[in-house]
Parts: C-alpha cells; structure tokens; sequence
C-alpha cells in the first residue's frame, strides 16, 4: 500500500469536523432572540439550553480519552458525529423547552471528539515538533466555524429560519463523518493496553502536578470565552452597548475573524518562535494576561466596542497552546487522555460560567438592577476569576518550563 499524504488525508477530514463543532458551540448566540422570543424563556433557561451542549460535551471527555488511545480517532470521531447528527435534527424538530435541550445535549456529545480526534490524528501522524503549529491549524478550521456563525448566519436566519438550519446542519454532521471514517488507520501503542492499564495512565494524567497548574486557568480563561462567545457576546452588545442584533453579529464577525488570524498566525510562527528559544509558556502567558486586561476594558467599556471584541479574539488564540504545551509532557501512548483531561476542564469551566451568567444576571435583575448593570457586574466577577486562575498559574508552578516525568 502507497503512504497517505497525512494533509490531505489525515489533516483536511479532521479539519471539517472541527468547522462543523465550532460552528453548533457557536450557532445559539445568534439565534438566541428568535429562541428567547419563540419559547418564552428568560436568560437562566436560555443559559441551561446552551449549556446543555457544554455539560454533555465535558461529561464524555475522559471516557473519550480512553476511546481515542485504545480505538483511534477515526471510528470514533465518525461514530460520534452521527449522533450529532440525530441531536441536530431532535433541535430543529424540537418544541418545548426540554426537547430542546435533550437535542442540544446530543448535539454536544456527538461533537466531543472533534478537536481531541484531530489532536490525537496528528500525535500518531506528525513529529512531536509540529504538534503546536498543527494543533493552531485545526483550531484555525474551528474559527472559520465560528466565523460562519455569525453576520453569515445572522443572513441566512430569515430564509431559512432557525429550523431549517438545524435541519442542513444534521445533513452536514452525516457526511463529515463519512469523510472522517475513510481516513487512514495508524495503530496506537495504547491499542494494546488492558482497561485497567488505561485507567492507570488515566490516573497518572490526573495525579501530575503539571495538569493542576494548567487546569485551572485553562478552565476559566479558555472555558470563560467559549461561554461568552458561545451565548452572552450578543446579550452584552446588545443590553451594554444598544447594539441591533445584526451589530452584534458583525462583532461576533470581527472576534471571530481575529480567533483565525491568531491561529494562522501560531500555526506560521510558533514553531520558530520555539526553535529560536522563545518558549511556548511565555507565549501563552502573555497572550492571556493581554486576553484579561481586554475583558477588563470590555467591562468598564474603555474604548470602541469593536476593537475590544476584535482583540478578545484574537488573544484567545493562544490559550489553545495548553494542550501541546500540557501534551508534551506525557508520553505520545497518553495523548488521547492528557488532552481530553484537559478539555474536562475547559467545558466544565465553560458549562459553569455559561450558565451562571445567566443566573447571576436573573437574579441581580430580581434584585432590582438594570439589565446594563446586572451584565456588568456579572461580566466583572467572571473576569475576578479567570484572573485568580491566571494567578494560581503564576505561582503554583517553579520555573517556567519546568518538565515531569510520565508519572507525573
């Protein structure tokens, strides 16, 4: 048998898949006041409806890691989006409230693997040294979903209305999964290990102290912009700032647009930058310290609103470097679980802070504040702690770095 070309063969599919997850994670921002309006749902249960993608999607991450090092990415990942598939029809055909939901929840589970999948696809497929450009590449894919589920979407939305989106988007999740599933096969070391061996490695990952100090900023500075992008973007631009629905797309657009720039720009420069002695920690500490201070001129609105959103894009791109710089650390047999670990962590940060927004909003409007201020002081106690993760980075961890062993 001839060698695949691992781009166009391994590269492009996984790539596809990632497109179609960012976009569903994304899709509810804009919908959301046709959602609100249709269903007659206040800002708590539109935050459990979308985040009901997240909590699903975090709940299968560590049994995912098992799956991907001992079945490999593409059975599973293509396995997986056909249950997207069945979730995105359940939404587009749902009516009330929990069907909704249940559809939402499927859809999150059936896009689990999409980015792990691609990750561990390029573990077995590509030299250690390309991990970070590679992994900056698919997420680029990723931003182009985002961008799509934007002003682009927003377009489509009268035509087709939000229904019949749901309904293209079960189409599209069937044949990516058809393309995923005629990858090429590349065994991994972990194929042959017991389950029990698996969950030993399993432990490992979870007892280092490695994964503790990225974990938790990773969760909430990573996991707070999912949650904001995938859902209070628009409400915020739209109860702060008095924007139209069709401004806040067009911002949803600029931060999107600025997450592939910064992607693109990690997947062209990271490589050198490391090689050059720059390393990939400093990298992704001064891109999230830039990230903060940006949250915090969003909040106290210190200038135009489509430059800071534009720049919160952007600076999120490089929080992704987590999970080479945490894979690298691990043996290449425990990639599927050190990166699906991590990705835990990311969702359940994200699912926390999706949907507690919206109850922190509900409850501050009960208490008597205005829409404007409730979102502010909300926006502001998500930035408190996104900043203490970042701090507990800063001083829980020696040098900057630092190795483990595989046992952590």
């Amino acid at each position: 048998m001839t060698t695949p070309n691992p781009w166009l063969r391994v590269f492009l599919p996984f790539a596809a898949g990632y497109y179609l997850s960012y976009f569903l994670r994304n899709v509810n921002a804009v919908i959301a006041p046709e959602l609100t309006r249709e269903l007659g749902i206040g800002a708590a249960d539109l935050g459990l409806l979308t985040s009901a993608y997240l909590i699903a999607f975090g709940a299968f991450q560590l049994p995912l890691g098992i799956l991907l090092d001992r079945y490999g990415p593409r059975r599973v990942e293509a396995a997986l989006l056909v249950v997207a598939a069945a979730g995105c029809a359940a939404f587009g055909l749902g009516d009330g409230l929990g069907g909704l939901a249940t559809g939402r929840a499927l859809i999150g589970l059936g896009v689990s693997a999409c980015l792990m999948a691609a990750f561990k696809a390029f573990s077995l497929w590509f030299p250690a040294e390309r991990q970070a450009s590679l992994n900056a590449a698919i997420m680029a894919a990723g931003g182009l979903g985002a961008l799509t589920a934007s002003t682009p979407l927003g377009l489509l939305l009268p035509v087709t209305g939000w229904r019949g989106i749901f309904l293209g988007l079960a189409v599209l999740a069937v044949l990516a999964a058809a393309a995923i599933f005629t990858t090429p096969d590349k065994p991994s070391p972990a194929g042959r290990e017991g389950l029990a061996d698996q969950l030993r490695g399993l432990g490992q990952v979870l007892a280092s102290r490695i994964f503790w100090r990225i974990a938790p900023q990773t969760a909430l500075i990573v996991g707070g912009f999912i949650a904001l992008q995938g859902l209070w973007a628009v409400p915020w631009l739209i109860n702060v700032n008095g924007a139209t629905r069709d401004e806040a797309a067009f911002h949803l657009l600029l931060m999107s647009a600025a997450m592939l720039v910064g992607f693109l720009a990690i997947a062209t420069f990271v490589t050198g930058l490391i090689r050059r002695g720059v390393p990939a920690e400093r990298i992704l500490m001064t891109g999230l310290g830039l990230g903060l201070l940006d949250m915090l001129a969003i909040v106290l609105e210190l200038g135009p609103s489509q430059v800071l959103w534009f720049v919160f894009g952007l600076v999120f791109s490089v929080g992704n470097l987590s999970y080479a710089i945490l894979t690298g650390r691990f043996p290449t047999a425990l990639s599927g679980r050190v990166n699906t670990a991590l990705n835990l962590a990311v969702f359940a940060g994200a699912f926390a802070l999706q949907w507690g927004v919206g109850l922190a909003v509900d409850a501050l409007r009960a208490a008597g504040m205005s829409a404007p201020q409730a979102f502010r002081t909300t926006f502001a106690g998500v930035l408190a702690l996104q900043a203490a993760g970042y701090v507990w980075y800063l001083v829980s961890g020696g040098k900057s770095g630092e190795g483990i062993s595989a046992k952590g």
